[in-house]
């Protein structure tokens, strides 16, 4: 049987769980309407408190996902797959939760009902109150959710998630979340009933409290341990991600909402917090990527299909979306300024067998590889990417679409003859495709029989095994390419190449082909 509050009432309700806003919504629009004089509502602020709340989340995950300037930083080396994103996926569910809890509040406690805008005075009885209640209480919360029953029926939604991120803040129960809304209205409510209460206090408190939920749940390390060691006491007054990892990792330490005092207090604090948090911060813990592909956007729309602006947008397959056109200026400016100014960078990454692979972007549209007055700069980035690629020791770096064009640069050729010394094999997809082919073809084969042997693909199998000392026999009707290609081969490997018209001369090879690859081979022992 489930747990009482432990699934949202409008789980089955998909993206329509939006239009529970629709009452809040219609309140603004009468009053806007038919309301002579119109009166404070608190329906329009509470909903642009949670449209603000929402951007808060939206912003801080957006910038955890700039991995060009964060990946040496990273907390959690290992990234988020499907299965985590498709669980948080409703992470906001918790808005619409204190959207109606706050609206409850307002109609319960007359004394909300005509607040100032501004009191000086609130802000330091909120503070008082966040420290000496907030924070203690949540604590002792805290600890009673990782007990046996409150852990396996609802705290372990939470910390399902395996690689932490700011949207992991919102993925809890309802019940979870209706006593975290309740600690967190302590403050305001308490502040309001002496007299201090004001509007500016309502949104700054709630939105630093998520602001701080969104800093501790990152798996970004972005809090310099130059301050705790220049103000030591800093140190139990305001976690770090890499504090709040240890206890997703451990479990039994680290307990705390954002002050790590009261885990001092309470002798729950990991000893190996701050050491943990200089190592990462320095980028000791960061792994170079073992393979990376190198790609350019292709139009100005899809250049924002990117993790760094809507991570739930990237998650779906790409589409061009209506929303997506008033970002069409901010896009291209700044694709022109990277133009300019920038080299590849990296977009994304993921962690497959335990390697690393990286995602690089070359900053330029695909438009841009078809000007003759681009060429050379291009060629310059893609060289600029293999040498930094080289540097890091990666061991393969892949050229995706336009970047291994023949034209540009002979389908990165140019690369390998002028830089010879490189450790870094320089590939594209139809190399690698050619290396799991040849992978297929057992060593003991002496002959080979390939049909589409011009394109590039078979070139590529063909001028291999022919250094191999296999006869290879190319199907083709075209001497002048197949004797180009001949050419290619060094001069004692030549007549290991031969030019058929037929497929008859294939009757005494055995067949094997592998599926949806082209080209296709029979071969002889």
């Amino acid at each position: 049987m489930v747990a009482f509050l432990s699934s949202w009432p409008w789980e089955n309700l998909g993206n329509l769980k939006y239009l529970l806003y629709g009452p809040l919504i219609a309140n603004v629009v009468y009053a806007r309407m038919y309301e002579e004089t119109p009166k404070f509502n608190w329906c329009l602020h509470i909903l642009i408190l949670c449209a603000l709340r929402g951007a808060v989340y939206t912003l801080c995950s957006g910038l955890n996902h700039w991995h060009f300037l964060t990946r040496r930083r990273r907390v959690v080396q290992q990234t988020v797959d499907f299965k985590q994103i498709d669980s948080e996926w409703h992470w906001d569910n918790f808005i619409l939760l204190h959207a109606f809890m706050g609206l409850m509040a307002t109609y319960t406690f007359p004394v909300f009902t005509n607040l100032p805008i501004w009191n000086s005075k609130g802000y330091l009885f909120a503070l008082l109150l966040h420290i000496a209640v907030v924070e203690p209480l949540y604590y002792f919360v805290h600890m009673l959710l990782h007990s046996d029953y409150l852990f396996t029926n609802y705290h372990s939604l939470h910390h399902s998630s395996v690689v932490p991120q700011t949207l992991t803040a919102g993925l809890a129960t309802p019940l979870e979340h209706i006593i975290f809304g309740l600690i967190m209205g302590i403050p305001i409510l308490a502040t309001c009933l002496l007299g201090y209460g004001s509007l500016k206090l309502i949104y700054g408190y709630v939105l630093i409290f998520d602001f701080l939920k969104c800093l501790g749940h990152g798996y970004t390390e972005c809090v310099p341990p130059v301050i705790f060691e220049f103000l030591p006491f800093l140190k139990y007054l305001i976690y770090t991600p890499t504090y709040h990892y240890l206890h997703r990792k451990e479990m039994n330490t680290n307990f705390c909402l954002f002050m790590p005092l009261y885990d001092a207090l309470g002798n729950t604090l990991n000893k190996k917090s701050w050491e943990l948090h200089k190592k990462i911060f320095s980028g000791e813990n960061t792994k170079e990527p073992d393979f990376v592909f190198l790609m350019h956007c292709v139009d100005v729309i899809s250049s924002i299909h990117v993790p760094f602006v809507l991570r739930s947008f990237v998650s779906l397959p790409y589409t061009t979306r209506l929303f997506l056109f008033p970002l069409w200026p901010l896009a291209f400016a700044t694709t022109m300024l990277l133009w300019m100014f920038g080299k590849a960078f990296l977009v994304m990454g993921y962690t497959l067998r335990g390697r690393v692979h990286q995602s690089w972007c070359v900053p330029r549209y695909g438009f841009q590889y078809f000007l003759p007055f681009a060429k050379n700069g291009i060629n310059d980035q893609i060289e600029d990417a293999i040498l930094k690629a080289d540097k890091l020791g990666v061991k393969v770096i892949s050229l995706a679409a336009l970047n291994k064009n023949e034209a540009l640069n002979g389908g990165g050729t140019l690369f390998v003859k002028k830089l010879p010394d490189l450790r870094v094999r320089v590939t594209h997809g139809n190399t690698l495709t050619a290396a799991v082919i040849l992978s297929e073809i057992p060593k003991e084969v002496k002959e080979v029989f390939l049909t589409g042997a011009t394109s590039k693909l078979g070139r590529a199998i063909a001028l291999y095994l022919c250094r191999r000392g296999v006869r290879v026999m190319m199907l083709t009707k075209s001497t002048e390419r197949f004797q180009s290609i001949q050419n290619e081969a060094a001069e004692e490997h030549r007549s290991c190449l031969v030019q058929v018209t037929k497929f008859q001369a294939a009757q005494h090879c055995k067949v094997n082909q592998m599926p949806s690859i082209s080209p296709k081979y029979t071969y002889s022992k």
